[in-house]
């Protein structure tokens, strides 16, 4: 017969996820795999995926914090890429004005080892590029002089000067697009646009003309809309709630940077940037989520045997 502290180690142990099971939900959700799927291949609850993507979210996060920093990039391309939660701006009702509506994920990649510097998830305005450009001046190594290409956003302007000063070359490259020839309406809809040029024009410091780009950091977004379920368009797998919304973009880029060969690269971002010297692995990265401790039981309190 089994005693108190037993019973109570049982009942524990059979409430905790096993490792092997984090692993083969954690690697459904990196490659692109919807909550609910993982739910119904995994045989687990939806509650169950969610808070394994809550806890390995905020992980990853403070992973990165600690992490990326003191990095010698010399190429950094920033770019937004756009989503929404729990509905489109249009369609949000008033009881959710605050909490709902489009997002915006900024990104910064190293162009050469295409490590993903920062990013973060926000509104379109100043206030918020100016934050981001702030984190990623924080991560380059002191005394780095850099050259930074952005869009044509106006945002851009006055949150790299704020963040870097005078002390970094920074071009915007503007491209243009235009409806393909004989295209429908039915067409464009769900076709990309024509590509039809690009303007490139220097705001400060000296850029070099030719790594005036922004591609590595728009091909980003296409690996971010693969490997994330709640970015694919026309679809409804989108985030409902903005904290989960942001927990799945760390782990994204945490399996990015320090867990995904990159093909052209060979080796992870992460080592090519010198940050780690082999790649992490998803067991590693599920590994990040420091188990809860036990809660404490109260006492119990004796049963009174009636005296007759």
């Amino acid at each position: 017969m089994l005693d108190r502290l037993s019973i109570m180690y049982y009942i524990y142990t059979m409430n905790k996820l096993p490792i092997a099971k984090k692993v083969q939900i954690i690697n459904l959700l990196v490659e692109g795999s919807s909550m609910r799927a993982i739910s119904r291949i995994c045989d687990v609850s939806i509650n169950t995926v969610t808070k394994l993507l809550v806890d390995t979210g905020k992980a990853c996060q403070k992973f990165h914090e600690d992490t990326v920093i003191n990095l010698t990039s010399k190429r950094v391309q920033c770019d937004e890429i756009w989503s929404f939660v729990y509905a489109k701006q249009k369609n949000v009702p008033e009881t959710h004005m605050e909490d709902a509506g489009d997002v915006w994920t900024w990104t910064a990649i190293d162009a050469d080892s295409k490590l993903m510097i920062s990013w973060l998830v926000g509104d379109r305005s100043t206030q918020t590029g100016t934050f981001f450009m702030n984190d990623v001046a924080a991560r380059i190594k002191q005394g780095m002089r850099i050259q930074l290409t952005s869009d044509g956003y106006p945002s851009y302007l006055e949150a790299v000067t704020d963040s870097f000063g005078s002390q970094i070359d920074f071009a915007q490259q503007v491209k243009t697009y235009g409806n393909s020839e004989g295209a429908t309406t039915n067409e464009r809809k769900y076709s990309p646009v024509e590509y039809t040029g690009s303007k490139k024009t220097v705001i400060c410091g000296n850029p070099e003309t030719e790594h005036i780009s922004t591609s590595y950091v728009e091909r980003q977004n296409l690996t971010m809309r693969m490997h994330m379920r709640r970015f694919t368009r026309l679809t409804n797998a989108f985030s409902k709630k903005i904290e989960n919304h942001c927990h799945a973009i760390a782990l994204h880029f945490v399996y990015y940077n320090f867990a995904k060969i990159h093909k052209s690269l060979r080796v992870t971002p992460a080592m090519e940037a010198k940050l780690t010297k082999k790649p992490m692995t998803i067991e590693d990265i599920a590994r990040l989520v420091e188990d809860a401790a036990p809660k404490k039981r109260g006492t119990y309190k004796k049963k009174e045997t009636p005296t007759t």
